[in-house]
């Protein structure tokens, strides 16, 4: 019998409270909006809902506009995987703005890819 395959959507997207990156709970949607103020500490992203996908892995993409490392190096792009845990599975996708806040201005468009298939976006602009 052939495999279900999962189910992806975004629940929220915006301004979220701070987000606990050790803590099980995910971050509390603030506003929905895809303008960010370019302002420290301001976390945004995205809660992508994943059903029926337990076991699966996702990668993402957060693509930001060019800004240099402590060793004045541009930085990539950040990557990474989630491994989906169950088959009622949220997680955030974001970052938060930090010092200096100036170069981080621009569009950051953050992706989750499922076996090389796109299954969200959004594009954010920080001001």
């Amino acid at each position: 019998m052939p495999k279900i395959a999962p189910v992806f959507s975004i629940k929220s997207y915006g301004l979220y409270t701070a987000w606990d990156r050790g803590s099980k709970d995910l971050p509390k949607i603030i506003k929905h909006t895809l303008d960010i103020p370019a302002e420290l500490g301001v976390e945004f992203g995205f809660i992508l809902s994943v059903k029926k996908g337990k076991g699966e892995i996702l990668e993402y993409c957060i693509d930001h506009p060019p800004f240099c490392d402590e060793d004045g190096k541009v930085m990539p792009p950040f990557v990474g995987t989630y491994f989906v845990n169950s088959n009622d599975f949220e997680f955030f996708l974001g970052d938060t703005i930090w010092e200096p806040a100036d170069d981080k201005r621009g569009t950051w468009t953050l992706v989750v890819s499922y076996k090389g298939k796109e299954v969200a976006r959004k594009c954010f602009n920080i001001f």
